[in-house]
């Protein structure tokens, strides 16, 4: 081999290497989030993907997200616990009082937010005066306060594709998150737009942010792509024992237009494993448990097809 050809592999092997987290390296995982990843008040009403996930790739599991959250309060207010003003708080209060102990090298940090930060009672229905930018740049600022705390791993999850759930389906119906009436083919358009320019949004954020995150290795997990593969070819990922379903949920309850009484359709038992959505917001258990194996694998420093290491 000529010696400038040696020379390159070896430099591309280096390079290689400082991309992502080794093998074996990842002990614990810090999540942080609303629902979607909130191990008690879990949205798909069965074990959360994290739990799954600590599981699948033995690694010890610190849960910080909550059921309702945003990422800050200052920004889009809802009457839940925030990133900011309350998962980060607790986080480095009970780091600091010695509750828990993290090696930074060994733990990894995931963010999943953006659901309710742009939904109902917030952006789509025009309750506040917030923007995407603002919504986006507050995810970053998550990775740059747990930098600046000794946290140097990082995996953030993007916003799914919201306009195929129920809620901001163009058929939507009245049901338990919102019941007035609304143009459910406007709210679509809407919502759909809003997370695709929120996704390129943070990945363009997060690569501007690298070089002053020296020693960081941040990863994009593209819940998007994922959740719109699983909505494309349901066959994949979908093994429950009812017909596969990823235009309905198994938990479905219609409500009049302007609030009262639900009416529900529930699904039971190995059936659930059948739909993609739990209820008209959130992904099922099975959606979730594709998830937590693909966020294992990169917990493991093994390839993931929906992982990206920016760094």
């Amino acid at each position: 081999m000529h010696p400038l050809f040696f020379l390159a592999s070896l430099l591309s092997t280096a390079l290689a290497a400082n991309v992502g987290v080794r093998p074996g390296q990842i002990k614990s995982i810090v999540t942080f989030g609303d629902s979607y990843s909130d191990i008690v008040a879990t949205g798909d009403q069965g074990t959360a993907w994290p739990v799954y996930a600590a599981g699948y790739s033995k690694t010890t599991l610190f849960p910080f997200a909550r059921s309702g959250a945003t990422c800050s309060n200052n920004i889009t207010f809802r009457p839940f616990p925030p990133v900011f003003e309350d998962q980060l708080p607790l986080y480095f209060t009970e780091t600091g009082n010695g509750s828990i102990h993290l090696q930074p090298e060994e733990t990894i940090y995931t963010l999943w937010i953006g659901t309710n930060d742009l939904g109902v009672d917030s952006l789509i229905t025009g309750s506040n005066n917030a923007s995407v930018v603002d919504v986006t740049a507050c995810m970053v600022d998550w990775v740059r306060t747990l930098y600046a705390s000794g946290a140097r791993n990082f995996i953030m999850q993007n916003m799914i594709p919201l306009e195929l759930t129920i809620l901001y389906s163009p058929n939507s119906y009245p049901n338990r998150f919102w019941a007035v009436e609304r143009n459910t083919t406007d709210w679509s358009v809407l919502m759909r737009e809003m997370v695709l320019t929120g996704n390129a949004l943070v990945k363009l954020m997060l690569q501007q942010a690298l070089p002053s995150l020296p020693g960081s290795h941040i990863a994009i997990f593209d819940s998007h792509s994922l959740i719109q593969d699983m909505f494309n070819h349901p066959a994949k990922y979908l093994n429950g024992t009812a017909p596969l379903n990823v235009t309905g949920c198994w938990n479905s309850c219609v409500a009049p237009f302007g609030g009262g009484d639900l009416t529900c359709t529930v699904a039971n038992g190995t059936d659930r494993d059948s739909y993609l959505w739990a209820d008209e917001l959130h992904p099922s258990e099975q959606a979730d448990r594709i998830v937590a194996r693909e966020i294992a694998l990169t917990l493991e420093g093994k390839e993931s097809e929906w992982s990206t290491w920016l760094n």
